[in-house]
């Protein structure tokens, strides 16, 4: 697959909404059912914008420790080199390793300003952000347990690493698929028809949904259409 069509299917799934693709993937059959999904401590803090649909960038950072190095630090540089050379659309994934990630804040305006620039739609992050009317301006998507106020002592420890957030692994190249109702992993075998399954889970669906719409009346055929 050429890094071209990547950035194609990146943007075709992006049409969907993430708990149809997590079907499709079932479809597949690649993977287990209990396994490519973040757990509910990963909240989508903009649910109004669009699904999220990108390949992962990857770091460990730390930000509350007694060590503070002033700021950012050469890995930044390092690792907005990475975002900028994914060819399409990029996810920006921070795992905290500092001791307290209650209090670690990983993205404000300025830094999902750069991220955008250099071709990132959105952060993942096990820590807190911050600046969100700002950032909800810039249509950039975060996802992350929560917010906080300071930046505290933010430092980034390790760039394009495997990574661990509410649960999910997230290696360096993953594809990722987020919105409202959380974020899934996308695996590489079968990308290419998870857009038509998607419209046959939906079809099926519309189909199911109109029998239940019967109510009580429609019980005989429930059965009939689930058993057959």
């Amino acid at each position: 697959m050429t890094t071209q069509s990547q950035s194609n299917i990146a943007h075709e799934l992006a049409k969907l909404d993430t708990p149809t693709l997590a079907n499709a993937i079932e479809k597949l059959e690649v993977r287990s059912r209990i396994t490519g999904f973040a757990n509910r401590n990963l909240r989508c803090l903009f649910p109004d914008l669009p699904s999220m649909c990108g390949y992962a960038v990857t770091a460990q950072v730390r930000t509350i420790s007694a060590e503070d190095n002033g700021g950012l630090n050469e890995p930044f540089i390092e690792l907005c080199e990475a975002i900028a050379a994914v060819d399409g659309p990029s996810i920006v994934v921070f795992q905290e390793v500092g001791p307290h990630p209650e209090f670690s804040a990983h993205c404000g305006e300025v830094m999902a300003t750069a991220f955008t620039q250099y071709g990132a739609v959105g952060l993942v992050t096990d820590g807190a952000v911050r600046d969100v009317k700002e950032v909800r301006a810039l249509d950039f998507q975060y996802f992350a347990p929560g917010v906080v106020a300071s930046h505290g002592a933010f430092q980034i420890e390790r760039v394009q690493v495997p990574v661990t957030v509410c649960g999910l692994p997230i290696a360096p190249g993953d594809l990722l698929h987020g919105d409202a109702n959380g974020l899934i992993t996308v695996p590489p075998q079968g990308r290419e028809r998870l857009t038509n399954l998607a419209k046959e889970i939906f079809d099926a669906e519309h189909q199911l949904m109109e029998l239940l719409k019967q109510g009580k009346q429609g019980i005989a055929a429930l059965r009939d259409h689930l058993t057959h």
